[in-house]
C-alpha cells in the first residue's frame, strides 16, 4: 500500500460498500480457510443453528456459505439433521461433530473473535477515501444553524467554520473555563452525510474488530450496504482526554480474551478526533504530538500485530486539541505548522457574559434581576476574574443546591451571589455564610 492516500477515489470507481454482495468464497476476499475457522468457532458458541442464522451472524449468503459446509461435513467438522418440514433451508440445522469442537477449542485460543465476516485492508481503506471527511463542504449557513444557541463572537465561529472545511488539525487553546471543550464537541453537527463501517478488518490473517456501538451511531434511515458486511452509520466524533497514553494509539491485543481493539483515531476515521486537556496526559504534549507527525503529514497510519506485522491505514480525521496551554507550550514550530487552524477561545465581553449568564438564569427557573447581575460584575472586577463562560452555571448551580437545600426556590439575589462566589473561588474571609434571614446556612446552630 502507498505511503500517502489520494483525496478522492478516481473517477467512476465503486466503492466495496456500494458493490453487491460477495456471492462465492472469492469474492468476499478471505481465505477458504480462515472462513472455514469463523464458522466452526460460531457454531461452537451458538451450537446448533440454521443455515438462515449462520448467514445472518455473519453476514454471508448461502452462495458463499454452502462451499464452505460441504467442506466442513467432508473434512467431518461439522454435522447436518433436518428437524422441519417446510422445505427450506431453515430445515436443516447444523452442529459440530466432536472432531469440530477440537478444532473450535484450538481456533478459539488462537484468535477469539467469532463476529461478522471482515472486509480486507484494502477494501476498507478504499471506502474511506471514498467518503473522506476533507470532501465535505462547511457553509456559513450550515455553522449559523448548528451554533445558533451557541454564545460566540462571529470571528470564532468564521474560523470554525472554515478549520473544517480544510480537513486539518486545529487548536482551540485559551483559559480553563472558556468553553473550548463545548465549542470542540458541536463541531459534531457540522459532519454531513453518512458513512460505512465494517464491522471488522482482516489484516494478514488477524481480525480487528472495528464496528463499535459506544462510537458509532447507526443511520437507521439510510438505505443499508449492498454487503451486509458493512453498515451505515453517522460520521463519528471521538472524544478522548487526560486518560489517554501513547500505548492507547495502537492496536491493543488481550492476550486472555485473544481480541485486538482498534486505537480510538482508527475508529474515528471520516469525522472527528478531539483530544481534550492536551498538556494534562501522562505523556507529554511534545511526545503526544510527535505521534501525529507522520499521519497528518501524510494522511495515513502505521500500526502492528502483535505478530510484528507493520502495516498502513488511512487516518483521515479532523483532529481537534484543546489545550489549556499556549501552542508554544505544546509543541515546536515544525509541528505547530502542521495545525492549520489555531484558535484562541478566551474571555466573553460584557454583552456575551450577560447573555449567557440570561439564559443559564431562564433553564434553572431563575428570574434576572440588573441589581444582582451587576454585583456579580462588580465582584469579577474587584477580584480582577475574567468573564468566563463556565461561571454563570457553576455560580448559579450553587444558588440552586442551597434552595433546595433550604427547601425554598432559588432566588437571584446578592447576598446569595456573594456566597456562592466565595464557594466558587475558595473565599477565606470569614464571608461565606448567607446571612440574609433565613438563608443563613454558616454555622447555624453549630457550636465548637
Amino acid at each position: 500500500m502507498p505511503d500517502t492516500y489520494p483525496e478522492e477515489p478516481a473517477n467512476g470507481s465503486i466503492t466495496p460498500a456500494a458493490m453487491r454482495a460477495p456471492r462465492n468464497v472469492a469474492e468476499t476476499g478471505l481465505p477458504f480457510l480462515f472462513l472455514v475457522e469463523l464458522l466452526v468457532k460460531v457454531m461452537f458458541l451458538r451450537g446448533q443453528i440454521s443455515l438462515p442464522a449462520l448467514s445472518a451472524h455473519v453476514k454471508l449468503g448461502a452462495g458463499v456459505l454452502e462451499p464452505l459446509l460441504t467442506f466442513m461435513r467432508a473434512e467431518k467438522l461439522c454435522e447436518v439433521q433436518r428437524t422441519g418440514y417446510s422445505g427450506t433451508d431453515a430445515d436443516q440445522q447444523y452442529h459440530l461433530g466432536d472432531q469440530g469442537r477440537q478444532r473450535a477449542a484450538d481456533y478459539l485460543r488462537r484468535n477469539a473473535y467469532s463476529g461478522p465476516a471482515p472486509v480486507t485492508l484494502a477494501d476498507y481503506s478504499a471506502q474511506v477515501l471514498a467518503q473522506s471527511v476533507a470532501r465535505m463542504q462547511v457553509t456559513r449557513e450550515t455553522v449559523l444553524q448548528q451554533f445558533h444557541t451557541v454564545v460566540a463572537s462571529a470571528a470564532v465561529l468564521d474560523q470554525l467554520g472554515a478549520a473544517m472545511n480544510s480537513g486539518r488539525a486545529l487548536l482551540l487553546h485559551g483559559p480553563a473555563g472558556s468553553g473550548k471543550t463545548y465549542l470542540a464537541e458541536r463541531l459534531h453537527g457540522l459532519l454531513s452525510g453518512t458513512i460505512a463501517l465494517p464491522h471488522a478488518v482482516m489484516v494478514d490473517g488477524e481480525v480487528l474488530p472495528f464496528l463499535d456501538p459506544m462510537l458509532h451511531t447507526l443511520a437507521s434511515d439510510a438505505a443499508p450496504p449492498a454487503d451486509p458486511r458493512w453498515v451505515r452509520a453517522l460520521r463519528p466524533t471521538v472524544l478522548t482526554g487526560g486518560e489517554l497514553t501513547l500505548d492507547m494509539l495502537d492496536l491493543q491485543f488481550d492476550q486472555g480474551a485473544r481480541l485486538y481493539q482498534a486505537p480510538l483515531h482508527l475508529k474515528a476515521n471520516n469525522g472527528i478526533f478531539i483530544i481534550d486537556d492536551l498538556g494534562r496526559q501522562r505523556c507529554s504534549p511534545v511526545e503526544l504530538m510527535n505521534r501525529w507527525i507522520v499521519p497528518m503529514s501524510r494522511r495515513v497510519d502505521y500500526l502492528s500485530l502483535h505478530t510484528g506485522y507493520k502495516f498502513p491505514v488511512p487516518f483521515d480525521v479532523i483532529v481537534v486539541f484543546s489545550s489549556n496551554l499556549a501552542p508554544q507550550q505544546l509543541a515546536d514550530d515544525s509541528f505547530l505548522r502542521r495545525i492549520g487552524y489555531k484558535i484562541h477561545i478566551g474571555e466573553l465581553s460584557g454583552y456575551h457574559y450577560e447573555t449567557v449568564f440570561r439564559h443559564t438564569c431562564e433553564q434553572f427557573g431563575m428570574l434576572f434581576n440588573h441589581a444582582s447581575y451587576h454585583y456579580l460584575l462588580q465582584l469579577h472586577g474587584q477580584h480582577a476574574r475574567p468573564l468566563l463562560a463556565c461561571y454563570p452555571r457553576d455560580i448559579l448551580s450553587q444558588l440552586c443546591d442551597v434552595a433546595c437545600y433550604e427547601g425554598r426556590p432559588a432566588r437571584l439575589e446578592a447576598d446569595a451571589l456573594h456566597w456562592a462566589w466565595n464557594n466558587y473561588f475558595g473565599a477565606a474571609d470569614g464571608s461565606a455564610g448567607i446571612q440574609n434571614g433565613s438563608a443563613s446556612v454558616l454555622h447555624k446552630g453549630v457550636s465548637k
